[in-house]
């Protein structure tokens, strides 16, 4: 009965190996400090102009989530409308009560005015 749970075992080892000996070995053999090359800018070539954490735009995500949202509400009407003749009235009411919930949350994003940019 043990035996079948080896390889459930097996995967949690591998797993906490994975996550902890990286990070032991960055501390015991990584710098303690990062050096002026480390702190230099990457790739651009000149000094950032303001701090990596300012403010942001968050109708940038809302258009994101919407996106997201709309772009799953076509994944779940390509099969529906597939097998709309084996499912019937049932499947069809769900649907509806599916896209009425979708077009309730667009209305209110719309009447707050998300989307309108400046």
């Amino acid at each position: 009965m043990l035996a079948e749970y080896f390889p459930v075992l097996l995967f949690i080892i591998v797993a906490v190996g994975v996550g902890v000996v990286p990070m032991v070995l960055g501390r015991l053999v990584g710098p303690s400090r990062p050096d002026a090359e480390k702190l230099s800018p990457y790739e651009c070539g000149f000094e950032a102009f303001e701090d990596a954490r300012m403010k942001f735009d968050v109708r940038y995500y809302l258009v994101a989530i919407l996106f997201i949202l709309f772009d799953l509400e076509i994944a779940f009407l390509f099969p529906w409308a597939v097998v709309l003749n084996d499912i019937g009235l049932f499947g069809f009411l769900s649907m509806m009560v599916f896209l009425g919930i979708l077009v309730v949350g667009f209305v209110y994003e719309w009447m707050k005015g998300a989307l309108e940019w400046e």
